[in-house]
């Protein structure tokens, strides 16, 4: 099972977690130990002090003649058997071990006849000692490693949060939206300390802004140029239909109509381009437009109405698009070429040599073509143009069995 993280969240502020939460815990469990060490150290070590003085005291009780007190004796019963050994060796020693279920210091010394003089002391309270010690270093590193943790990814996700902010609008850019800046806080102000996440914003909305100027002015110079060529085309197609008939006025006339289509061309996308095509939408039936697209188009193309549907589009806006797949698989596929219409999907497929490789991988490039082939490259840009401003989905493939095959998916609402 897979937790659901919200998107600035992403690995980078998972793993920055983990990485102060280890660290963290391995900081808090090094001086968990030190501490634990250094007190226990002390406490035992003033048990053996508390059991060795009062040895001395007892062993000067014992050789005066005079009673033992209270837990001190001859060879008492408990006392460890090393330490016992340790004693009749004629060292004196002490050691830590548990006496009656309670932990107790022995201490001890030789006596007459080979045997051993000890004396034991509880150490119940400084085991409590240690063990609240414990404790306490237990419930302090949880809440110093949890605060940590805390302000960590506070800071942290500060961070992630500014470089999603900057890949959103990355991703804006590459889908056309060149208005779209990140406007770091940072980056605005040049008195606040900049860091590198501002650095890459501020870099970021340099660069859309470049390339937005360089795209407006090229979309103004190819709109000025069209325009301009608008007139004198008027003029010069008048002055060809004034020709004599013949073979060099035809020449002459389908130069003349195919650069005033080239030049028509160039405004519609200049217009797609500045976003200025606006929908006239009403209900239309898809099979009575693509019976509609061919007849006009005026090529031999087989129209397939699996599931007929009415849809509420634009329809000249449709109808340009459809247009423009037929008349493609005209002239760079070959027969038999079949318009189908399955409810809102709509393809165009021919069973030609298929779509080259740069249309699949990128979708149709301006006034580029594959094999000297006849065109100037513009028909699939303004369809996909066209069936953007339709809220619709164009894609292009080249099925298993040959051909190029187009498909458009309208929307269910324009």
């Amino acid at each position: 099972m897979r937790l659901a993280l919200r998107r600035w969240a992403g690995p980078l502020a998972v793993r920055a977690a983990v990485f102060i939460t280890v660290m963290c815990c391995a900081l808090a469990a090094l001086l968990g130990v030190l501490v634990h060490v250094s007190v226990t150290d002390q406490t035992v070590g003033q048990a053996r002090e508390a059991a060795l003085v009062r040895l001395r005291e007892t062993t000067a009780a014992y050789e005066a003649g005079d009673p033992l007190g209270q837990g001190a004796g001859v060879d008492p019963p408990g006392l460890p058997r090393r330490l016992r050994e340790l004693a009749v060796s004629g060292r004196r020693g002490t050691m830590l071990a548990e006496h009656d279920g309670r932990p107790t210091m022995w201490a001890a010394g030789p006596a007459a006849g080979g045997r051993a003089l000890a004396v034991r002391v509880d150490h119940s309270q400084g085991e409590r000692t240690i063990e609240g010690l414990d404790g306490a270093i237990v419930w302090s590193s949880a809440l110093a490693i949890g605060a940590t943790l805390l302000v960590g990814a506070f800071a942290v996700t500060r961070v992630t949060r500014r470089l999603h902010t900057t890949a959103r609008v990355a991703r804006r850019i590459t889908a056309g939206d060149l208005d779209a800046r990140v406007d770091d806080p940072r980056a605005r102000n040049p008195t606040r300390p900049q860091d590198e996440v501002a650095s890459v914003a501020a870099a970021l909305d340099s660069m859309a802004a470049s390339l937005q100027g360089k795209l407006l002015a090229e979309q103004r110079f190819t709109a000025d140029v069209a325009h301009e060529l608008r007139t004198p085309l008027t003029g010069l197609h008048a002055a060809a239909e004034l020709l004599p008939p013949g073979r060099p006025t035809e020449l002459v006339r389908d130069r003349v109509a195919a650069l005033r289509t080239l030049t028509e061309d160039l405004l519609e996308i200049s217009r797609l381009d500045t976003g200025r095509e606006r929908l006239e939408v009403d209900v239309e039936a898809l099979g009575e437009v693509a019976g509609r697209v061919v007849r006009g188009s005026g090529t031999d193309t087989r129209v397939d109405v699996v599931r007929d549907v009415r849809v509420e589009t634009d329809r000249r806006r449709l109808e340009r698009v459809l247009g423009n797949l037929v008349a493609n698989a005209h002239r760079h596929g070959r027969a038999p070429v079949v318009l189908t219409v399955d409810g809102p999907v709509i393809t165009v497929r021919d069973h030609g040599d298929g779509y080259p490789e740069y249309v699949l991988a990128h979708g149709p490039q301006r006034f580029r073509t594959e094999g000297g082939s006849k065109g100037h490259g513009l028909g699939l840009t303004i369809a996909l143009g066209q069936a953007e401003v339709l809220g619709a989905r164009l894609e292009f493939a080249n099925p298993p069995d040959g051909g190029a095959l187009a498909t458009l998916t309208l929307p269910e609402r324009p």
